[in-house]
């Protein structure tokens, strides 16, 4: 059984908010690969994260916002003959994304983005003092381009 593209937009955008986390793959002040796990939000084809205002990955960020985030979901085990190692594989489904970070800095605009992230997790909004809004840098991937793949489905 060979993977199948997914080319449908809004079977692509599903596929990526039905996972639990993400991995943004970026590359480091050296020029060397660094992914992260993060949990996220997706609105209007855009993908919303936040973090500390300071650190290593921002600083990565803001030398080079070009970046390609993973999604993985519905792993199920499979084989044909259980006997037979090379008859197992898993089935999936998977997105890529890839594109430049925005940084967002007006403050309504950042109750926006973790509303977004937060809505995903909870279904719902939240209020937020202003420090605790202050104190958090939302940033959002705007994607240049999605691909996907399922196999076993």
């Amino acid at each position: 059984m060979k993977p199948r593209m997914l080319t449908n937009p809004a079977e692509i955008l599903e596929t990526a908010d039905k996972s639990e986390v993400c991995y943004l793959g970026m590359t480091d002040l050296e020029n060397k690969p660094y992914v992260l796990p993060f949990n996220f939000g997706i609105h209007e084809g855009m993908i919303y994260f936040h973090s500390a205002k300071e650190g290593r990955k921002i600083d990565i960020l803001k030398n080079n916002p070009f970046v390609c985030v993973s999604f993985s979901n519905s792993h199920v085990l499979r084989w044909q003959h259980e006997k037979v190692a090379c008859s197992y594989s898993m089935k999936y489904r998977s997105v890529l994304a890839f594109g430049k970070v925005e940084f967002i800095n007006d403050y309504d605009e950042k109750v926006l983005a973790v509303n977004i992230i937060m809505r995903k997790y909870t279904g719902k909004d939240f209020s937020y003092n202003a420090p605790a809004i202050n104190e958090v840098q939302p940033w959002r991937v705007v994607v240049e381009k999605w691909e996907g793949r399922v196999y076993g489905y």
